[in-house]
């Protein structure tokens, strides 16, 4: 393939959607279920427990920024869609919507990064489509994912398992992605080294389930973790009730929070994952994730109680602060 540049040619169906697809696709994703010369991809018999599916949609801006790019994000966010629902994953199926006149070179990165990480977790693609949209009617590269996982049966986790007095846990920071994607714009003159989170959340999640006490996961990706609350909220009727003090947030994150007028607790995150356990639980919980690489700075950071119906914040000088759930989005293409 000698072309240096996505052309309207690449989607049309004939040979140089063939050479895309054997040259660059293929090339990354190449795999004994993934056969590009037919429609469908047979799966083998899936082991025992419950079939898990997901699927999701992945615009960031920029493509590709420090930590992750949207081809790793694309990986992790349907993986970790998965691994909080409980499930191993196993398959990815993925469609590409690339715009006329973006550097193949740029999409190969893509996708040679969402192969890399999908490899590390035993996941590979399985199915896929491609299409080429005309210049200025994307934003590059979109891409679309389904997941699927299998899930034990003996796992039973789910907003109807939480219960009032149960704890909240987070694994690490808040906000670093969306900082970190934000400052790779340079909207606003601001420059730093701060890295996204996207990351797998796998070892977390394992670590969790192969405990006692896990009532319910979710990764707090779009709304951070303000909105996880109101998930809870919401499901339950329970008011959560988040420590201030206790919630970790890196100095850079607060700092350019503070410059600009946004909050952390609605920031999204692409690696981290909130979980809420029985009272007995958590210490457990929280020290088997801080002997984790990936949960160094994981913290009990809120519970849930009877009473007012509310997402609130303790403060650090013992106030109050009602966490409103979010109506505007402070950070637009962010996954």
């Amino acid at each position: 393939m000698q072309d240096t540049h996505v052309a309207l040619a690449h989607g049309n169906g004939g040979r140089y959607m063939r050479e895309l697809i054997e040259e660059l696709f293929a090339r990354h994703l190449a795999n004994p279920l993934l056969d590009t010369q037919t429609d469908a991809a047979a799966l083998p018999e899936l082991p025992a427990g419950v079939p898990v599916m997901t699927t999701d949609g992945f615009t960031v801006q920029p493509l590709e920024f420090p930590g992750g790019d949207i081809g790793s994000l694309a990986a992790h966010g349907t993986i970790n869609d998965l691994a909080v629902a409980g499930a191993e994953p196993r398959y990815l199926t993925l469609n590409c919507f690339v715009e006329e006149g973006i550097e193949l070179a740029l999409l190969d990165r893509v996708i040679g990064s969402l192969a890399a990480a999908a490899s590390r977790d035993g996941v590979v693609v399985v199915a896929g489509d491609t299409k080429v949209l005309r210049r200025g009617e994307g934003g590059g590269i979109y891409l679309a994912t389904t997941g699927l996982g299998i899930r034990p049966s003996t796992v039973s986790i789910g907003l109807d398992q939480v219960r009032a007095g149960d704890k909240v846990l987070v694994s690490g920071p808040v906000g670093d992605h969306g900082i970190a994607v934000m400052l790779a714009r340079e909207q606003f003159g601001l420059r730093g080294d701060l890295r996204s989170d996207a990351a797998s959340v796998l070892p977390l999640t394992r670590v969790a389930l192969a405990g006692e006490g896990l009532h319910f996961m979710r990764d707090p990706t779009r709304g951070g973790l303000a909105t996880v609350g109101h998930e809870l909220h919401r499901a339950t009727g329970l008011s959560v009730v988040f420590d201030g003090p206790a919630i970790p947030v890196r100095d850079p994150v607060r700092a350019v929070c503070e410059m600009l007028g946004y909050d952390p607790l609605y920031l999204a995150c692409e690696g981290r994952v909130v979980a809420v356990t029985a009272p007995a639980a958590a210490e457990p919980l929280l020290e088997a994730w801080r002997a984790l690489p990936e949960g160094g700075d994981a913290a009990i950071v809120g519970e849930l109680r009877e009473g007012r119906r509310a997402v609130t914040m303790t403060t650090e000088i013992g106030g109050e602060r009602i966490l409103e759930e979010l109506e505007d989005d402070p950070l637009p293409r962010i996954c």
